[in-house]
């Protein structure tokens, strides 16, 4: 049994959403006492953006997201959580087909309204009867609670992941929420294992889509927890356009800004929640970046330092060794400059302009270290490029959970 991370944080009271009906039930993907499967309606008029994993070996799922996305449009969300369907063939196409196919006859809606995501273990087909049996399970149940499919769309996750925000549009307060899943292999190239936003704003496809490719860069691009991208990796974001507003085109429209503020919040909630679940973590880690180059070298800096197995396993020790930041910046492979490179831990800095600063004192450092949230500065000293990324610590609970993933 998966012991609830140090780091968790309660799950927070969410609304509903107009326009968007949850529902749970068990398709039974694996030996477990518990529901599998998530199926969300949405009304009619309905739009969707969508960030998918970078990850070349992706699954069929994630082709059918992106080959949807196309249209803009979504009637229905179905997330099977206990199997991945990644490297699974033309079975795990056949699988993906089935469902699309069941669930749009069931909406009478075409399967291209129908999105489907998928996670868990890597190279077992998904099986198509258990499938099609939850699915008729999940059309006669009863509505539920965002934090209900928040736990079924869980694999390792210890806990519930959720955040929601509002915004003022058009005269009318808009509501947002979402839902995440995501503890290991996590290194998004943009976004994470699986997370779903929704709203009862009216957004154009289009320009939900650009808002949430923005947001991403600054929040689920922005953590890791182990380097390793997953085949599944997406996040969704739905619009019902229930709460009446005149629809949102750009950021000229009364309200999009705001909107778009709300939008960056939610997802940098999720982004951090799914780093304080990172497997066998124990500390929250925030690395700050300045001074690189530009802002997309400073980010790619901090994920060098925050990917270190040697910079995570010395915050996991509460060890103050700075040296191992120093190491980290070097192999990122990006403009520095190794005399102007200054560091800091928490409040203290410890290095600055390539030196040790004169008269250092670790006893603040080793304090700060023994704290469950981390902050680490890095200043280049050549530009003015920034980023901040965020990631655990690496300890033997890692290796305990994945050793044990598949049983």
């Amino acid at each position: 049994m998966l012991v609830k991370s140090p780091l968790a944080k309660p799950f927070p009271i969410m609304p509903e959403i107009a326009g968007a009906t949850p529902r749970v039930a068990r398709a039974g993907y694996k030996d477990w006492g518990r529901c599998d499967l998530s199926y969300i309606a949405l009304d009619e008029g309905t739009t969707v953006a969508g960030v998918t994993t970078q990850n070349i070996c992706c699954s069929a799922e994630v082709d059918l997201c992106r080959a949807n996305l196309a249209h803009g449009r979504a009637r229905a969300l179905v997330v099977n959580a206990g199997n991945s369907n990644a490297f699974t063939g033309q079975r795990g196409k056949d699988a993906v087909d089935a469902i699309t196919a069941q669930v749009a006859g069931h909406l009478n809606c075409d399967a291209s309204e129908i999105f489907v995501s998928s996670t868990g273990v890597i190279g077992v087909p998904l099986p198509i009867d258990k499938a099609q049996s939850g699915l008729r399970a999940v059309f006669d149940a009863a509505p539920c609670s965002w934090e209900d499919v928040t736990h079924t769309i869980g694999t390792t996750d210890t806990f519930a992941k959720g955040a929601t925000a509002s915004a003022m549009v058009d005269g009318r307060k808009v509501q947002l929420v979402g839902i995440i899943k995501g503890s290991g292999m996590i290194a998004p190239d943009m976004a994470t294992m699986l997370g779903y936003i929704f709203t009862d704003a009216a957004v154009d496809a289009a320009f939900l889509q650009q808002m949430l490719s923005a947001s991403n860069k600054t929040s689920f691009s922005c953590i890791t927890v182990d380097s390793d991208t997953s085949t599944s990796d997406t996040v969704l974001a739905f619009a019902t356009g229930k709460a009446g507003n005149t629809p949102l085109t750009s950021y000229d429209d009364a309200g999009a800004d705001a909107f778009a503020a709300a939008l960056n919040d939610i997802c940098r909630q999720l982004a951090h929640l799914v780093v304080r679940d990172g497997e066998g973590a124990q500390k929250f880690i925030e690395i700050n970046v300045s001074g690189a180059a530009n802002d997309d070298s400073a980010r790619r800096i901090g994920l060098a330092i925050a990917n270190s197995p040697l910079v995570k396993t010395a915050i996991a020790g509460e060890d103050a060794n700075w040296g191992r930041v120093v190491m980290a910046v070097g192999k990122a492979g990006e403009p520095a400059n190794r005399d102007s490179l200054s560091i800091s831990f928490g409040a203290t800095q410890v290095a600055r302009n390539g030196l040790a600063v004169a008269g250092y004192d670790e006893a603040p450092v080793a304090q700060h270290l023994k704290q469950n949230e981390i902050q680490i500065g890095v200043d280049l000293g050549i530009g003015a490029g920034r980023a901040t990324v965020w990631t655990c610590d690496l300890t033997h609970g890692y290796i305990s959970i994945n050793a044990d993933y598949r049983s």
